[in-house]
């Protein structure tokens, strides 16, 4: 089983340096690019994020009338854009026009075609708790997880296959294989702090639109059991002559808590009733998280940081694999065209001392100067030690490269030929 492993460790590996490294390279250069594009979107997200204050909920309201068509152009303007850019494109009209065209493009105050991310913190509340009627039983809509008291709003329950599977580089390693997956959810809302709306006014609170999520999510771990599989013979054959084995299943369960604390990083939206929501941006790596907008900000730094040095390594790595197999196959198609040219070379002496050869049987040969051997061509070569010139070009090749190399009139050893030329 590990000749095989190896075969393909062998293969991968020759396939990896192929073209003297052309495919590594192409390789290394997908991941610079595709970590360039990550760090465009963590640098994106940093500024984004830097340039939008924490919103309280009560005031979210407001900011969804600002966005409507008949609402002031100026408040239409959203801020995730830096303060600058906002400064100079809202003084875009007051600038002269050259040649019918300004020097600073206006923002599309279009309010469809704006997206105004907002950066909310608040509580996880179902939606049937906070709306207006509200009973002691304000949390029945809530999910019961089945290994635990705590009442949630999203669930997840993960049955994962353990196993182990022989590698040839590494032994014996771990593997998953997910077996079964459920996913269970309410409607939510994030409500307010009891400090930013006085004890007469309702809870503040604003919807969370987790549909088609791609973004994760800060789910708590409530059930972690693992359930080992009876060991028999059949899994000791296994683990000795197998590649891999079963160990046990995983029971996962998470979910996201009633009561819990956590920051919205999204877009703001209304409902058809009018009521504000927070939709995730798919240009944000971030949605839902417990951290703070300053951790926030934090750990982009950091991560933007890392992908720009990871971004500049790689880059480097893919350019001089590149050019390494750039300059290996230019010197090697140079050597191929030289040995082509000089092939070529050879093709039209090797003609023309063929038409010399068919001039000289057309013209008439002296007495005594015929081959002995052929008696159709001229005399042109001399044995090398004895020095005879009794054979022709051809015919004294031939007795050189055979097997018995003695020339045919002194018997001796030849050890090399000499093509004469008559003055």
């Amino acid at each position: 089983m590990a000749s095989h492993d190896d075969e393909i460790c062998v293969a991968l590996t020759r396939m990896a340096l192929a073209g003297d490294g052309v495919v590594l390279g192409l390789g290394m250069s997908c991941l610079a690019i595709k970590t360039w594009l990550k760090y465009r979107t963590h640098h994106q997200a940093l500024h984004a994020i830097k340039d939008t204050p924490l919103s309280p909920i009560a005031d979210l309201r407001s900011l969804v009338i600002a966005q409507k068509p008949n609402a002031e152009p100026g408040l239409a303007i959203s801020n995730q854009y830096p303060n600058s850019v906002r400064m100079t494109e809202a003084l875009a009209s007051k600038q002269p026009a050259w040649f019918g065209f300004r020097i600073w493009r206006k923002v599309d105050l279009d309010p469809v075609k704006q997206e105004q991310i907002v950066i909310v913190r608040g509580k996880i509340q179902t939606k049937a708790s906070v709306e207006p009627g509200a009973n002691d039983n304000q949390d029945q809509e809530a999910i019961m997880p089945l290994q635990s008291d705590s009442k949630a709003v999203y669930l997840e329950r993960i049955q994962t296959y353990v196993h182990f599977e022989m590698n040839c580089m590494f032994g014996w390693i771990k593997q998953r294989d997910m077996v079964k997956f459920t996913q269970k959810m309410v409607a939510f809302v994030l409500a307010g702090n009891d400090g930013e709306c006085s004890s007469t006014e309702p809870i503040a609170y604003v919807h969370v639109n987790i549909d088609n999520l791609t973004h994760p999510i800060p789910l708590l771990t409530v059930y972690h059991q693992f359930h080992p599989v009876p060991s028999s013979s059949y899994t000791l054959l296994q683990a000795m002559f197998g590649r891999r084995y079963p160990v046990g299943l995983l029971d996962e369960e998470r979910i996201l808590p009633v009561g819990q604390e956590i920051t919205a990083v999204g877009i703001l939206d209304t409902m058809p009733d009018g009521k504000p929501v927070i939709k995730p941006c798919s240009r944000l790596p971030i949605f839902l998280t417990e951290r703070t907008r300053e951790q926030l900000v934090i750990e982009l730094a950091s991560g933007t940081k890392l992908l720009f040095w990871l971004g500049i390594i790689a880059t480097s790595i893919s350019a001089g694999v590149l050019g390494y197999a750039v300059v290996k196959n230019y010197v090697r198609w140079k050597q191929r065209r030289e040995q082509e040219q000089q092939r070529q070379i050879d093709e039209i002496n090797r003609q023309n001392r063929l038409m010399e050869e068919e001039a000289e049987n057309l013209a008439d040969i002296p007495e005594g100067e015929l081959c002995v051997v052929c008696l159709l061509r001229r005399r042109r070569s001399a044995f090398i030690h004895c020095g005879h010139r009794v054979c022709c070009v051809g015919c004294a090749q031939r007795v050189e490269r055979g097997a018995d190399s003695r020339c045919p009139v002194c018997r001796q050893i030849v050890t090399g030929t000499m093509r004469v030329f008559d003055s």
